[in-house]
Parts: structure tokens; C-alpha cells; sequence
């Protein structure tokens, strides 16, 4: 079979590779599609994400969805052929954060195509592969896969806005028009936001966070666009960029919350501290997700128009030009790649 497997630096090729068994407490997926994450990106840009470095090839992807074609000794779950997504964490269940229910913050947990332990944890960027049963959700009706490869994202996205607290009736800001920025627009128009802001560079982004639910876009480089907000009542930082960050924290109302939801680089980045002080704003930190997946696929199944976020579906034997679209803002939004064939 044909897998998506990162060897180093620049280094992504389509390999063939031994089709897995299902063993105790395991679930064989058929996948078909898998959606190209900026983590995914990183790894094939760089090496590898923030602090987590490459250190032996890696099946990359941890947004799937496919169908359940058998499982292991001891291990239940959705019909064979029933369709379904996975969920891409196994947290340990014991640590003091889980124990707390922070499964997503678990110290010690295992989450698909990630280099954050060795040996590292592969991904699902393959036409099989095995993961533990109870993280099979089957589709709700009404959705198909194409759409449900956006879970894992939205699952994101609904986490970060949830770290806000109550947004309903509140203009949101978000900086970074990016598939997870988008993404965090939805969610806040689910949740009930008044009014939502979104800032990027490129004009083609802000089109797709338009189509996500944005009320009003702003060039981030123009500081005379006349749609900049005076004021907001909550922002989340969805760009990863320093500059982000500050944009945030000098629009939010005085003791508003702001969430990073965007991954630094890494090291030090520098932000206007005092203003947290002045201010007493609130900066709080939002990492993967928990319950949230099942949500994200309620929310997907109520709402086709998030097929616009889907901007291209790309053969997995054509993985790097699919790697270099994804990666390209100005073209693109979220970019799948198909295992079918």
C-alpha cells in the first residue's frame, strides 16, 4: 500500500509500505482522505514542530477519516464498512492532567503522526492502518467523508473558542484567515458570536474566512483599512506570529481574554507583557482538544457550507505538490489528499 512518510528536512516521499493487522484492542481503517495540517507542513519544511524534532522516518497526518475494514482480538466498535473518523490522541488516562480531564494536555500521551516521544507515534497518511478501536466515531447521518476530514481542524478550533469562555452576543477577533483560523470563525458563529473580525495578509485568505462567517476582514498590513475594530470584546490568535499576538492584546477591552491558539516558532517570542498588566487581560493557552471531536462532527453534519473550506483533493501519489498547495495561502485553504486509489 501507499503511505505519506516524512524521512527528514525536505525529505517527504510516497512509499510503499507492508499493509498493517489489527491487533488486540485495534481497528484496521481503509482511509480515505487525509488532510494536510500546518504541523504536517512543518515537519516537511523543517524538520519538525516547535520542539518536536525528526528523528527517524515518520508517517505523517493525524486528520483521517475512511471506513472500518476489521478489528483485533478483544476489540469492538462501528460495522465493518461503516464510515468514520479518528480521533488522533490516546492520552494515558492516569497523569494528574487527565485524572483532572485535560486529556489534551496529558503528559504522556500518544497522538498520530507527531515526533514529540521516540519512538515516534506514525500517522494516518496511509491506505491502512491501525489505531486503538475506541477512537473510531462513526459519521452521523448525512455527512460524508470529504467533509469530515475537517473534525480534527474544527475540533481544534471549537476547543480554542471554548477557552474563551462565553463569547454569545460578543465581537470576536481573529488574527490568521488560515484553515484553523477559519475554522475558529465557525466556531464562533456556532457559539454565538455577534460579530467577527478576522486579519491576514492575503486577500485570498480573508475570502475563505468570508465564507467561514466573517463579519468584517482587515488587511493586517494596512493600518488605514477601515474595517480595524476600535475595540473587541474577545480575540484568538490563530497565525502563530508575534504579531498576531500584539494585534490581539492592543484591541481586546480591558480585562478581556485573549487565546494563542497559533504554535510560536520556537524559543522566545516577545510580546507587550504589560499591557496583560494594565489591562488585566487574561492570556490563556489552547492545545489540541478533547470531547470537542464529537461536537465538531455534529457541527459538520448540520452545515454543508463548510465544503467551501475545502479548496483542493489531491491523489496521494502526487503528496508533495499537494504539500506545496497546502503550503501556498495564496491558492489554497485546506487540502486533502485521497487515498482511494
Amino acid at each position: 500500500m501507499l503511505g505519506c512518510v516524512i524521512h527528514g528536512q525536505g525529505d517527504l516521499r510516497v512509499d510503499e509500505l507492508p499493509v498493517p493487522s489489527p491487533g488486540p484492542g485495534q481497528a484496521l481503517v481503509a482511509v480515505r482522505y487525509g488532510g494536510v495540517c500546518g504541523s504536517d507542513l512543518h515537519y516537511w519544511r523543517h524538520g519538525g514542530v516547535g520542539d518536536f524534532r525528526l528523528r527517524e522516518p515518520m508517517v505523517l497526518g493525524h486528520e483521517v477519516v475512511g471506513t472500518v475494514v476489521s478489528y483485533g482480538a478483544g476489540a469492538d466498535g462501528p460495522a465493518p464498512g461503516t464510515p468514520v473518523a479518528v480521533h488522533p490522541a490516546t492520552p494515558c488516562g492516569a497523569c494528574p492532567e487527565c485524572l483532572e480531564g485535560r486529556s489534551n494536555v496529558c503528559r504522556d500521551t500518544r497522538y498520530l503522526g507527531s515526533a514529540a516521544r521516540t519512538p515516534h507515534v506514525q500517522g494516518g497518511f496511509a491506505a491502512r492502518f491501525v489505531v486503538p478501536a475506541g477512537q473510531l466515531r462513526a459519521l452521523p447521518a448525512g455527512l460524508d467523508l470529504r467533509r469530515a476530514a475537517l473534525a480534527e481542524p474544527l475540533s481544534v478550533a471549537l476547543h480554542a473558542v471554548r477557552r474563551a469562555g462565553d463569547v454569545a452576543g460578543r465581537h470576536v477577533l481573529v488574527t490568521g484567515a488560515g484553515p484553523i483560523g477559519c475554522l475558529v470563525v465557525a466556531a464562533a458563529r456556532a457559539a454565538g458570536a455577534a460579530r467577527i473580525t478576522v486579519t491576514d495578509l492575503l486577500p485570498r485568505a480573508l475570502s475563505y474566512a468570508v465564507a467561514a462567517g466573517a463579519d468584517a476582514v482587515v488587511r493586517a498590513d494596512d493600518p488605514d483599512d477601515p474595517a480595524w475594530p476600535a475595540e473587541v470584546d474577545v480575540a484568538v490568535e490563530a497565525s502563530g506570529v508575534a504579531a498576531g499576538l500584539d494585534t490581539c492584546l492592543r484591541l481586546v477591552r480591558r480585562g478581556a481574554v485573549v487565546v494563542q491558539l497559533g504554535m510560536l516558532p520556537p524559543g522566545r517570542s516577545p510580546f507587550a507583557g504589560n499591557l496583560l498588566v494594565s489591562r488585566e487581560i487574561e492570556l490563556r493557552g489552547a492545545f489540541r482538544f478533547g470531547a470537542e471531536f464529537d461536537d465538531a462532527l455534529a457541527l459538520l453534519a448540520a452545515e454543508p457550507a463548510f465544503d467551501q473550506l475545502v479548496s483542493a483533493v489531491v491523489p496521494v501519489r502526487e503528496a508533495e505538490s499537494a504539500f506545496a498547495l497546502a503550503a501556498d495561502r495564496s491558492r489554497s485553504c485546506k487540502v486533502l489528499l485521497d487515498f482511494a486509489s
